[in-house]
């Protein structure tokens, strides 16, 4: 979508340049108006009495900014320039001056509750850093950029936490928990889709709150855990096979004793018991066949 308004700089002047011609006609009218009836006891002149409003109207024209503020010049309706320098400056009193800030702000989505893409309901929430970059857009193009960029941040958040899952799909990738990064350069680049064409940049956007829906977070919590306890017996039953075929392999290299097929199948047997167990075990270990 674009704009039909571009942003261009105003014309203006130097405060400072026009404070003391302003001063002088000041004092110019004050004298005439003061000192011509009080010192000679006549009447001040239409002249002056016509600068007193006059004055009053061209001080309109004295504008100051601070740094990262940009001021939107508008003349009778009609946009007439952007004036982004701070300091102290003079335009045109007929201007309408509508100040607008160009520093980095942030927003912070509500919670928000939302399907992930296996279908589980999951409560995120995000912050987003953002600024306007072009003022023209900003006032013009939208009817309040602010509540603009937060209705498109939200719909951005619900996206992206949709088209991924929570834990990571079945090869564990593309994951809202365990893939922040790129969850965050996808919601960056997603609100600045549509937030662009209004002047205003996504400078960061991150996930600040995760977790499962309440009606479900104590069962995801038991899946997790049974996971995790899969997890630890696989390692712990991989370094048991070998230890067993390490003490094996010695045994018979060493010829500490020979062992048929049975005294094996025993000796494996025993040694997996003590290995594996979650309790202190106290196997009794046969290795030789009785006469």
């Amino acid at each position: 979508m674009n704009s039909s308004v571009e942003e261009y700089p105003c014309s203006s002047m130097s405060g400072w340049v026009a404070l003391p011609l302003w001063m002088a006609a000041l004092g110019w009218t004050l004298w005439n108006v003061l000192g011509g009836s009080l010192l000679h006891g006549g009447q001040p002149s239409l002249l002056a009495i016509l600068s007193i409003p006059l004055l009053v109207f061209l001080a309109k024209g004295f504008t100051v900014l601070e740094p990262n503020q940009g001021a939107v010049m508008l003349f009778f309706g009609r946009y007439s320039g952007t004036w982004r320098q701070d300091g102290f400056f003079y335009v045109n009193p007929f201007y309408k001056c509508r100040k607008i800030s160009l520093r980095a702000m942030n927003l912070n989505t509500p919670t928000l509750k939302v399907n992930d893409r296996a279908g589980n309901p999951i409560e995120v929430a995000a912050v987003i850093v953002w600024r306007v970059t072009d003022t023209a857009h900003a006032l013009f193009d939208v009817e309040n950029y602010l509540a603009y960029i937060t209705m498109q941040s939200e719909s951005a958040v619900r996206q992206v936490a949709s088209s991924r899952w929570y834990d990571g799909d079945t090869n564990g990738e593309n994951s809202l928990r365990g893939d922040l990064e790129s969850v965050s350069r996808m919601l960056t680049e997603t609100i600045q889709t549509h937030v662009g064409f209004a002047g205003l940049e996504v400078v960061e956007a991150r996930i600040s709150h995760l977790a499962y829906a309440q009606e479900i977070a104590g069962a995801m919590l038991r899946r997790q855990q049974a996971f995790a306890v899969v997890a630890a017996r696989q390692l712990i039953v991989e370094g048991a096979v070998g230890m067993v075929r390490m003490g094996l392999e010695r045994l018979e290299a060493e010829g500490i004793v020979q062992l048929g097929d049975a005294d094996r199948i025993r000796l494996v047997t025993n040694l997996m018991t003590v290995l594996v167990a979650d309790n202190q075990t106290q196997p009794v270990v046969s290795v030789g066949s009785s006469a």
